[in-house]
């Protein structure tokens, strides 16, 4: 790498031309030199020295070319950076946006102390700290939650999450951002599922005029339709957390449980019926699946459920049991199909005992699934 030695010539240019063109010219150059390493140690230092002069500067091209062109620089002083950082917007956003010199402490401070664009800056930087997200999302300003958010290089905790959805949760921006989030926490999903069927709620009575419990049992069923496809693409312990969720918001509901255990959702039905009746997993399953139905009756009951249902759930469960996957594309849905066809075949049969709502949700279902390969080919 050919060296660039920080001359006399150049000190005395910048001394002794007061232009802000040349100004702002000789800080490009310096900047360049400096990040690509060209200098010496103690010209290093010389040119650190400089930068700091340059930094309070009053002409904010010369600061803003300093910003643009250090704002990567690893061996940049740490006040340097700072005092780049705490300018004025177009000098600050550079350094905010990339910079690896400011500590979590300084982007803290600067979240608290400054304005939204930049701490929408802080939030799109390439990493983000699980510390420094939290302070964006107490911001509680939509566009910086959204950036964050949609920021899959920054560490959310979900508390975090949470309280994205509680507090912005109906904002379009932060809604896209949390749809779009590579994985989100069950909790968070669920909640903002519910958040959705509100606004749709709004929607339903203001261009229907339907009465608002009219309203509230149609947004009950598309947000257990929603929750149901929801439990299928998380594993076991996220599934238990869902169900938990649920519970504690009353919404594991006697229609959901059942729903989704002929859907084939057993995952879904074995959590639910452990966390009603508070026993372990276990030990649910294997009441269950007990091939005398003594079992899953006692456990039926601990769990409060309504009775007539109960000879809904031993059907599915038969039924599930002597079903298979294909083992081709959609499987999943095909095995669906057939469960609930299964089911519904027994519907009169053996007394099977659905509410009304609940039979036209299968019915509606089973109609929108694929019946054989030919058909999904």
């Amino acid at each position: 790498m050919a060296r660039s030695s920080l001359t006399a010539e150049d000190i005395g240019r910048l001394l002794s031309d007061p232009s802000p063109r040349s100004r702002a010219e000789m800080a490009e150059k310096l900047s360049t030199d400096f990040v690509e390493q060209k200098f010496s140690e103690s010209e290093r230092e010389l040119a650190e020295e400089i930068f700091r002069i340059m930094a309070k500067d009053a002409e904010v091209r010369v600061r803003e070319a300093l910003s643009s062109h250090l704002k990567e620089s690893q061996i940049l002083p740490h006040d340097i950076a700072l005092s780049l950082a705490l300018d004025v917007d177009s000098v600050a956003l550079p350094v905010l946006s990339l910079s690896e010199v400011l500590t979590d402490d300084d982007l803290a401070e600067i979240i608290k102390t400054q304005g939204e664009t930049k701490q929408v800056a802080i939030a799109g930087r390439p990493t983000v700290s699980e510390t420094i997200s939290e302070a964006l999302v107490n911001t509680g300003k939509a566009s910086v939650v959204s950036t964050v958010v949609s920021n899959e290089g920054a560490e959310i905790s979900d508390k975090s999450l949470n309280k994205a959805v509680d507090t912005l949760g109906e904002d379009k921006k932060v809604q896209s951002a949390l749809l779009w989030r590579n994985k989100l926490p069950v909790s968070v999903a669920e909640k903002l599922v519910t958040k959705v069927s509100e606004k749709m709620q709004d929607q339903l009575l203001q261009r229907h005029k339907l009465s608002a419990d009219i309203a509230t049992d149609l947004i009950l069923q598309s947000r257990e339709r929603a929750t149901v496809s929801l439990s299928a693409e998380y594993d076991e312990a996220d599934v238990q957390i869902l169900v938990r969720h649920l519970k504690q918001n009353n919404r594991l509901t006697p229609s959901i449980i059942l729903r989704a255990l002929c859907m084939g959702d057993l995952r879904f039905f074995e959590a639910s019926l452990a966390e009603l009746a508070q026993i372990p997993l276990l030990n649910a399953c294997a009441l269950i699946h007990d091939p005398g139905k003594r079992g899953l009756e006692r456990l039926w009951e601990s769990a409060h459920l309504p009775k007539p249902q109960l000879i809904a759930a031993f059907a599915a469960i038969g039924a599930a049991a002597e079903l298979e996957y294909d083992g081709e594309a959609n499987d999943r849905e095909r095995f669906s199909r057939r469960l609930i066809e299964v089911v519904l075949t027994q519907y009169d049969d053996l007394g099977v005992e659905f509410e009304e709502a609940d039979l036209e949700y299968l019915l509606t279902k089973m109609g929108s699934l694929p019946s054989n390969l030919q058909e999904n080919a």
